[in-house]
């Protein structure tokens, strides 16, 4: 069974990161979602508020599994039995870092094959951090995360995130 680990934030999970989910379901046998967990950032959601809406919006999709992890990404490989790393390139700009996360991964452990994807063109542009700032100023999100997360992002909004 080949498999392959697609970490992120997810913070939100948007129609970008679905594509690539979709598209490495039709490549892979089984797709690992991995939400990091990272404590220096403000998230909107917690892990598991992310797990569950990525989970809602791939329900249809065989072969995907939504975890969390903690600590070095390359560690995760073993501990979800995958044999590959996704990523997503929207930019020559994302490349350049990817490619150096890429070749860390590899130097920290040799079989760490890294998979990269670009988006659709229609999700080239969206970024959970533009998401977050549209719905903010009140702008309609709705074409760009899936529905379950839209709502999520317009609660957490109307609750007062981000405290100030």
């Amino acid at each position: 069974m080949k498999s392959v680990l697609y970490p992120g934030s997810f913070d939100p999970f948007t129609n970008g990161h679905l594509d690539l989910v979709m598209r490495a379901s039709q490549l892979f046998d089984r797709v690992v979602v991995a939400v990091g967990i990272n404590s220096a950032k403000n998230p909107m959601f917690s892990v598991e508020e992310r797990k569950k809406l990525i989970s809602e919006s791939c329900r249809a999709l065989r072969g995907v599994e939504v975890v969390s992890f903690d600590g070095l990404l390359v560690d995760s490989l073993e501990t979800f039995d995958v044999q590959a790393i996704l990523r997503g390139l929207r930019a020559f700009s994302d490349f350049e870092y990817e490619l150096q996360m890429a070749l860390m991964n590899r130097n920290l452990k040799p079989q760490c094959e890294t998979i990269f994807l670009m988006p659709t063109l229609k999700n080239s542009f969206v970024s959970s951090s533009r998401i977050k700032e549209v719905a903010m100023l009140g702008g309609d999100i709705s074409r760009y995360v899936p529905p379950a997360v839209a709502k999520a992002v317009l609660r957490r909004i109307a609750a007062g995130f981000p405290e100030k």
